[in-house]
């Protein structure tokens, strides 16, 4: 073998090795909008209303949910690895709650953590005596399904 012959070899078996370590190389991808910190500081429970809401931050985008007493924002980043099922690695997700009068009442911050949510900050004007967050009810009504019912057709 020449020494050209060589060459040329080593320079194939290094960029076949390069391709496969770009292969195996993790890939991210980003969804959603979530407030900077700052913003969310500058909300006051009690003074702010929807109005003033959606001209500091906007609303919710299709990322994120719309109720007549909540917004919720969220965004979530994604690693996607080789061959393996793409996993959320970081989740942030938050909710403003607002009164009849849609006032602000409400700023929660939640966080993905083990696999479960966690509330990161609070801040709200209400004593927090007996208070349900709109997230738990969401959650608790999942348990008062009765699937019986529903497939039977009965109410």
């Amino acid at each position: 073998m020449t020494g050209r012959t060589v060459s040329v070899r080593r320079t194939g078996l290094a960029l076949v090795a390069a391709l496969a370590l770009a292969a195996c190389s993790a890939t991210f991808q980003n969804h959603g909008f979530v407030p900077e910190e700052e913003e969310l500081e500058a909300i006051l429970p009690g003074v702010d209303t929807r109005e003033s809401l959606e001209l500091s931050l906007g609303q919710p985008s299709a990322a994120g949910i719309i109720r007549e007493d909540a917004w919720f924002y969220a965004a979530y980043r994604v690693r996607n690895f080789a061959y393996q099922a793409p996993e959320v690695i970081e989740r942030d997700i938050v909710a403003i709650t607002f009164d009849d009068d849609g006032v602000v009442r409400n700023v929660e911050r939640f966080g993905l953590e083990d696999g479960q949510m966690v509330q990161l900050s609070r801040r709200t004007t209400d004593s927090g005596i007996g208070e349900v967050t709109v997230l738990t009810q969401i959650l608790r009504n999942f348990g008062r399904l009765d699937v019986g019912n529903i497939i039977a057709g009965g109410n």
